[in-house]
């Protein structure tokens, strides 16, 4: 039995409902569940290069020529009020810190983001249209991806800050009426040590790309080295699963007439694979793009008529252990 885990990023409480039921629908259908790494209080302001918003916080201007076949989904207005409505909301607050800009280097994409010094920040629970369609379709599974989702937020965050964030994030997931996450997504990819050792204490399930030495705790470097050796993508270490994935498969900056067949390929040469996209990347310039849509559905339907497949959430691998 060959296992995937289909992990969402980016979720927060901008995302329009039927950004998500237009993609997952034939998912929810099949009963494969799906994961949304959602952010618990989303910064307002983190920007790519050009001073244009996160592909998660407003639909992009620009895009991968000659790729997209586009339908309108929703306009610029209409996005614009629901945004200024979550803003001004009662629970509307801001997060401070030094300004900082920082190249960022994400699945052969370079992009600069910038935090600003008095960050605004919106908790999930601010969208009730929102948390409401999640709770009423149980086939999502919401896991913590951060807190503001700030650039490297949990690899720059000093070590006494860390902690608080872990639990803050936790706390607003939870006041908005989803169960105390037992998996963790950082930002970018990227933690340091610090936030290693706390996220061990706290969660069952790390999800991220790849893991550095320099960064691990030191009790960990043996089981390191030994899943190196075996040359495993994922291992373990006390309790604590630790997940890496083969890449943004699923991506709007990746080749279209390759991609279905590249996920075959990658599922059937592993017993467990985390197959990452962002849902954002499938309406830029708020619209959607009809291919990659398309290709999405493809795989729902592989992933529901292959036998020796089993779609599972990472709640279910919490139970069951990493499968041999």
């Amino acid at each position: 039995m060959r296992y995937v885990i289909l992990r969402d990023d980016d979720t927060n409480a901008f995302t329009p409902v039927k950004c998500l039921e237009r993609l997952y629908r034939p998912f929810l259908e099949r009963g494969l569940p799906i994961n949304l790494a959602t952010i618990p209080e989303v910064a307002t302001d983190t920007r790519v290069q050009g001073g244009e918003l996160e592909g998660y916080l407003l639909p992009q201007r620009t895009g991968p020529k000659g790729q997209t076949q586009q339908s309108a989904l929703f306009t610029q207005s209409e996005y614009g009020s629901e945004r200024a409505e979550l803003e001004a909301g009662p629970r509307f607050g801001t997060e401070h810190g030094p300004g900082t800009s920082r190249t960022v280097l994400a699945d052969r994409q370079i992009s600069r983001v910038t935090d600003g010094p008095n960050a605004k920040v919106v908790p999930i629970g601010s969208n009730p249209q929102l948390v409401s369609y999640l709770h009423n379709n149980p086939g999502y599974h919401i896991i913590q991806h951060g807190l503001h989702h700030n650039w490297l937020e949990f690899d720059r965050v000093p070590a006494i800050e860390v902690e608080g964030r872990l639990d803050r994030g936790t706390e607003l997931l939870q006041e908005a009426g989803f169960q105390k996450p037992q998996t963790f997504v950082a930002p970018y990819d990227k933690l340091s040590r610090s936030s290693f050792a706390a996220l061990a204490k706290r969660f069952r399930i790390i999800s991220t790309g790849w893991y550095e030495l320099k960064r691990l705790p030191a009790s960990w470097w043996p089981k390191y080295f030994a899943r190196k050796i075996r040359g495993r993508a994922h291992w373990q270490s006390g309790d604590t699963l630790l997940l890496s994935h083969p890449g943004c498969l699923l991506s709007c900056f990746r080749s279209y007439d390759r991609m279905f067949d590249i996920i075959q390929r990658q599922i059937e040469s592993r017993t467990l694979t985390v197959l990452v996209t962002h849902w954002w990347e499938y309406f830029r310039e708020g619209r959607a793009n009809e291919r990659f849509i398309g290709i999405l559905h493809e795989t729902a339907e592989y992933l529901a008529s292959e036998r020796g497949i089993r779609v599972i959430s990472f709640s279910e691998l919490a139970k069951m252990g990493l499968p041999r």
